[in-house]
């Protein structure tokens, strides 16, 4: 194809290594008669940036390269330009948790190949549901409680051990101590007021690159699943481990899940809370929505 297509690489990704593979990256596009034009990001936020330019001078496609940080910011950038631009995604991240989602090959250049033919076949993208918390978008979920102390103690964490960190992270956080607020929690169909470990709002499976915290979501649905974690000490969170990783957790007497569309989530004080896996500042009120088929994904 004749069109040159933006290729933004989020060279930070995957602890320091997607930088170093993003003329790789090129190469394989341009094997494929794909001509790309390579723009790296600077710092945090800049990808969102960057995308919100493109799609605001009219670029038809955008490719990022990165990991779940990377396409945050992108479908950020995206549906603040109010645009219809066409994401594709090579993953070159820690957990890659929405590529997964997507069915997208975790091998990074088999993944940039298949998107290449997709591009050159002119393929029409898929529609893939997104979120909104409060006033920020997010592909694949929103963590409130725990899982986001879990996130806070894994970006501490620098060396390239993949989605190993989120587990080291995890010990962190358990070493810690585990935070029970008392949560008050509507949703069209369900209801709670209590003391909670954690609430998970997912539009995919994954979380943490290993742990099928909501294993029957599906992103093109037009729902998310939202699973609630009653009160849980480090033991029980330990004995969890196991079923989380394999997705088996819905049936434990501690655990709630319902399919949701809208939810709103208050806390007496402050929690600490993470979207799609980047860590925000503690709050007290989380409204959250599902955008389905927002995102037309290449």
């Amino acid at each position: 194809m004749s069109t040159v297509i933006p290729l933004i690489v989020n060279p930070s990704a995957r602890r320091g290594r997607a930088g170093r593979r993003a003329r790789r990256i090129r190469e394989l596009f341009a094997e494929n008669g794909v001509a790309t034009r390579l723009q790296q990001s600077r710092g945090p936020g800049d990808v969102a940036d960057l995308v919100e330019s493109l799609a605001r001078d009219g670029a038809p496609r955008i490719i990022v390269a990165g990991g779940d940080g990377t396409i945050h910011e992108a479908v950020n950038g995206l549906m603040r330009s109010a645009s219809t631009v066409a994401l594709g995604l090579v993953p070159a991240g820690s957990g890659n948790d929405f590529a997964k989602a997507c069915g997208i090959d975790p091998d990074w250049q088999t993944a940039a190949s298949r998107l290449a033919e997709r591009i050159a076949g002119d393929v029409d993208p898929t529609r893939v549901d997104l979120g909104r918390c409060n006033d920020v978008y997010f592909a694949n979920g929103v963590g409130i409680g725990f899982d986001a102390v879990v996130s806070h103690h894994a970006d501490g964490i620098r060396l390239p051990l993949g989605s190993l960190v989120y587990m080291i992270g995890l010990l962190r956080a358990l070493a810690a101590g585990v935070v029970t607020p008392v949560l008050s929690i509507e949703a069209d169909g369900f209801s709670y007021k209590g003391r909670a470990t954690l609430v998970n709002v997912a539009s995919g499976p994954w979380v943490g690159g290993q742990f099928r915290i909501a294993p029957d979501a599906k992103n093109d649905d037009g729902t998310f699943d939202l699973v609630l974690a009653e009160p849980l000490t480090r033991r029980r969170i330990i004995t969890l481990v196991g079923p989380l990783k394999n997705g088996t957790h819905l049936g434990e007497q501690e655990i709630r899940h319902a399919q949701v569309t809208r939810v709103v989530v208050e806390s007496e004080a402050p929690i600490p809370s993470h979207i799609d896996g980047e860590v925000q500042p503690p709050a007290r009120r989380f409204e959250i929505e599902c955008l389905p088929g927002a995102l037309r994904l290449l």
